[in-house]
């Protein structure tokens, strides 16, 4: 549960666009099958940008952050 209110506050958007970022540009670089490793790296990047926890409707918490900006 921690972990998941880590990754809900500022710092774990932080390191989801961080992330997303990095997935993106070693599947570009390395290309050819690594290229789906760009696509899902979408995922955490639009994640962080739009301030959601896709774990924490797992552990019964809301989807978006209450301290998110557009909330």
């Amino acid at each position: 549960m921690t972990f998941v209110n880590f990754m809900s506050g500022g710092t774990g958007r932080a390191v989801r666009i961080v992330v997303g970022l990095a997935m993106i540009a070693i599947g570009l670089v390395l290309g050819g099958g690594w290229l789906a490793l760009s696509i899902v790296g979408l995922v955490p990047l639009a994640a962080g940008a739009l301030g959601l926890c896709v774990l924490a409707p797992l552990f019964h918490l809301p989807l978006r952050a209450t301290g998110s900006p557009g909330a």
